[in-house]
């Protein structure tokens, strides 16, 4: 993650291309190079090669760990490419696919699952893929307790019944587990190799699991590629998996170069030295020469919002006509312009568009007439003066300094005036979980296709991250009752009641306006035009098995 200093969105971009034109093509080897692997630009941000400890998203926030090195797209990238899941998320990124298990069924209201395994399937050694190595792979993903663990949240028990057949049984009805499965963390793992390697899955394998380590240099797994060298901040190296007979890999060796920033991996790309560059931002792909490259820029399923805690330390009243007017008072469209170039779409709620209950959200506008409305219905027409801290760092090639000088003018339009405090990530973190930031920005990536997570983690019900943060104990107003229900409702249904409940859930959350989602930043597929197969996964990010070299 890119920490940058209060400059002008295009100013930045102009900065860093002076600087990239001098280093960037002396950085890596030609990608036609003797070893002919395919390089793949990008910046590694790797915390842990072990599937049951490597964290994404939204996660960092509930770990102590450096946040420079929490968000690991990188790592679901390789768990999702050396571990194979039960199931699958398809190409349209909403249909499940057959996986290590060719087939499952789940009783009537979706709180035990059965899945039976393919019998062909290896690990890289040799060795079957069994039973046995889902319940184990499991279950030390849950004792573990490292970011990932939540997704065995609910899961009672783990059973295998024979070599090729497992039964999970849940606490309660559950209609995106089979969701959650697709999520590259959920791999399962060779338990006999792990084992012998100082891994367990044991009660207390948060302290007794010594395989971490290991696993930096290791991999046991099933999936198209195994781990052929990884040196930290320089590259990750895969190698095909021999034993895997799924699909038909045609490329043998692929390496991620150590990239950090857009410009220079753009750079690396025009010079032939990289095959794909994977973090390159709109504004920058419009520079590059395009002959012998495939750009395609695409919406994503990552956003980043606007926060309100009416019950954080120091926070003024802020009753929920005051939320519903900051609502309306921001700018979306001048708030995508400032800060990606106009290069990103709107979010109505705090679920990506295209998941379940998005479908005919009205889409935020800003109008500050209504603003000043409700502002005068609350009780404070000429405004109120509010502290503002943010992140100072870039998220999914957004500047939250730019971010939150927009939000800060656009509030001043209607007598709300916002004092800004950048802060190191971590300050920030321990504030937002601490006392609470009245007002503040954050970001959110999905671990999996689904819309429980989101419900789970924005919505305004007991437990939740946010309605801890928004300050719940100190303002029981936020309080939305009928949240819980309706995500019970939602999670033991399925089909049009699936989608409808889903659909009351977004409107809630928009109605609640704690948080209110400002952009969508595009995703840009930059590559030779010699690779065929490059796409974009909700889960998964980049299936390597699927690319080609013409």
């Amino acid at each position: 993650m890119g920490r940058y200093k209060h400059l002008r969105w295009a100013s930045f971009k102009v900065a860093a291309a002076l600087y990239a034109g001098v280093t960037a093509v002396t950085l890596l080897p030609n990608a036609a190079s003797a070893d002919d692997a395919l390089v793949i630009a990008r910046d590694i941000d790797i915390n842990s090669l072990d599937p049951a400890r490597a964290l994404r998203g939204h996660q960092f926030f509930h770990e102590g760990r450096d946040p420079a090195r929490a968000f690991c797209d990188t790592c679901q990238i390789f768990m999702s490419n050396v571990y194979e899941t039960l199931v699958g998320l398809g190409k349209d990124n909403a249909t499940l696919t057959p996986r290590l298990a060719t087939s499952w069924e789940a009783n009537a209201d979706q709180s035990q699952f059965t899945f039976h395994l393919d019998p062909d399937a290896k690990f890289s050694d040799g060795s079957p893929v069994e039973a046995k190595d889902v319940k184990w792979s499991f279950e030390r993903l849950k004792n573990v307790k490292g970011g990932p663990a939540f997704m065995m949240d609910g899961v009672t028990s783990i059973e295998a019944t024979d070599a090729h057949t497992i039964a999970i049984t849940l606490a309660g009805p559950s209609s995106e587990f089979l969701n959650i499965l697709s999520a590259p963390y959920t791999g399962v793992l060779n338990s006999d190799v792990v084992a012998a390697n100082g891994g367990t899955n044991a009660e207390d394998a948060e302290t007794a699991d010594k395989a971490e380590t290991w696993f930096l240099t290791n991999s046991a797994g099933s999936g198209p590629y195994m781990l052929a060298n990884y040196k930290p901040d320089d590259e990750l190296r895969f190698k095909a998996n021999p034993e895997y007979k799924r699909t038909k890999v045609a490329i043998s060796d692929i390496v991620i170069k150590h990239t950090k920033d857009a410009v220079t991996q753009a750079q690396l790309l025009e010079s032939g030295n990289a095959d794909i560059a994977m973090q390159i931002d709109p504004d920058t792909a419009k520079t590059l020469k395009t002959d012998n490259l495939n750009i395609e820029t695409i919406p994503s399923y990552n956003f980043l919002y606007v926060a309100i805690s009416p019950g954080a330390k120091g926070a003024p009243k802020m009753p929920k006509e005051v939320r519903q007017a900051i609502g309306y008072a921001l700018d979306y469209d001048g708030i995508i312009e400032f800060t990606v170039g106009g290069q990103g779409t709107k979010t109505p709620t705090p679920i990506p568009n295209g998941f379940p209950g998005t479908a005919g959200l009205p889409e935020p506008k800003q109008d500050l007439d209504k603003a000043k409305e409700l502002l005068a219905k609350a009780g404070v027409p000429d405004g109120f003066e509010i502290n503002s801290e943010f992140p100072n760092m870039n998220s999914y090639g957004v500047d939250m300094s730019l971010l939150s000088q927009k939000v800060q003018q656009d509030l001043a339009k209607v007598g709300i005036k916002v004092n800004l405090t950048p802060q190191e990530f971590t300050v920030w973190r321990d504030h937002v979980r601490g006392d609470g930031i009245p007002l503040t920005v954050g970001f959110y990536a999905p671990d999996y296709y689904g819309s429980a997570q989101y419900v789970q983690f924005f919505g305004m019900m007991e437990g939740t991250p946010w309605f801890n943060r928004a300050g719940g104990k100190n303002d029981p107003s936020i309080l939305n009752p009928a949240t819980a229900d309706l995500l019970k409702k939602a999670l033991a249904s399925g089909g049009d009641d699936k989608e409808k409940a889903y659909h009351e859930l977004a409107q809630g959350m928009i109605d609640d306006r704690i948080i209110i989602p400002v952009v969508s930043p595009n995703l840009v597929l930059a590559s030779s035009k010699k690779v065929t197969g490059l796409r974009y996964s909700a889960c998964c990010n980049l299936p390597m098995d699927e690319l080609a070299r013409q």
